[in-house]
């Protein structure tokens, strides 16, 4: 079960390199993130949890910001 999870996580954030719009891709790309990071922590992987968590976080300050440039054009 552990195992699919990371499997689910690399088609989530491979998968979100082949799109086009930005703040799509990184949506995919924050949630396959997250699944490594509960994959990490499944598998007591430092590094593993500790990456994707700064994936997500730069991912999450970046949708925040271009949603900021959206609402004030």
């Amino acid at each position: 079960m552990v195992e699919i999870l990371g499997y689910v996580a690399m088609l989530l954030v491979a998968g979100s390199f082949l799109l086009k719009d930005v703040v799509k891709l990184r949506l995919v790309n924050a949630v396959g993130a997250a699944c490594f990071v509960v994959y990490g922590l499944l598998i007591d992987s430092f590094p593993v949890t500790g990456l994707n968590i700064f994936v997500v976080c730069v991912n999450g300050y970046y949708i925040w910001k271009s949603m900021k440039a959206e609402k004030l054009a």
